[in-house]
């Protein structure tokens, strides 16, 4: 196992590296993105690819001997059989980013023994990167400055606010956020919903099996480091490594009880 000491330094020297990505995705966004369709029908850009190479040359600097999974050079037929592997989604939002709205993120992730226990999320177009690199350990930095975060509630006490990737969430999702009395949800894309919980300006978020392990491992490190419980939508361990790739549903909670 990494030492928590190894893992700050890791996080550390990445900090540069994805605030230089995130200006070069607003760069070619500006320049006009050449767009291709992927074989599962999503789109890929070259501010996706062009992202990727940058984190994953210093990934390979840095960790060299750590396998790196990325979404845009992943080989589904290969199973994965790691125990310690990065996870990177270069651009989750990749829709988001095409059409110039700002709530595209990029994202590394270390998983150890399946758990996500170090992550950077960037957000370009917020000017917020949130990075984590173990348990207490969640960092927003804004405005140059760099404070830690640990889901500490932003609502106004009673109001409790869910997010959602769509617009009118299932009965099953209804039904469990009503479980946690929540009075609002909001529409969010990308892995930035995880980080907004990190920080405590939102209070939950429930998801049906959806997406793969890249899109949700840097976001759910720094989620959980600052605090958050993270379960499946049956309160079972919310675990990487899985073989395929596939993310089983999702319950993001701030705390236990979400008007503290």
């Amino acid at each position: 196992m990494m030492k928590t000491s190894e893992l700050k330094t890791i996080s550390e020297k990445l900090i540069d590296t994805f605030h230089n990505a995130g200006k070069i995705s607003i760069d070619l966004y500006k320049k006009g993105l050449n767009i291709e369709v992927k074989e599962d029908k999503s789109p890929v850009s070259n501010g996706d690819l062009k992202v990727n190479d940058l984190i994953t040359s210093k990934i390979k600097d840095i960790t060299p001997d750590v396998p790196i999974i990325s979404e845009e050079t992943v080989d589904l037929k290969v199973k994965n059989k790691a125990k310690i592997f990065w996870l990177i989604d270069p651009i989750d939002g990749t829709k988001e980013y095409i059409a110039g709205k700002d709530e595209y993120t990029l994202n590394a992730a270390l998983v150890i023994n399946t758990v996500p226990v170090l992550g950077l999320v960037g957000v370009p177009k917020k000017n917020r990167l949130f990075y984590s690199y173990g348990p207490g350990e969640s960092y927003l930095i804004e405005d140059g400055k760099t404070k830690k975060i640990n889901c500490f509630k932003q609502q106004p006490k009673g109001q409790i606010v869910a997010l959602s990737s769509v617009v009118k969430p299932s009965d099953i999702i209804l039904n469990k956020l009503k479980e946690y009395k929540v009075n609002s949800i909001v529409k969010m894309a990308s892995s930035y919903k995880f980080c907004v919980i990190a920080t405590g300006e939102y209070d939950i978020y429930a998801a049906r099996e959806r997406a793969n392990e890249w899109d949700y491992a840097a976001g759910h490190a720094v989620a959980q480091n600052a605090g958050a419980i993270i379960k499946t939508l049956d309160d079972k361990p919310f675990l990487y490594g899985k073989e395929d790739y596939r993310n089983p549903s999702l319950l993001i909670r701030r705390s236990e009880n979400l008007n503290d």
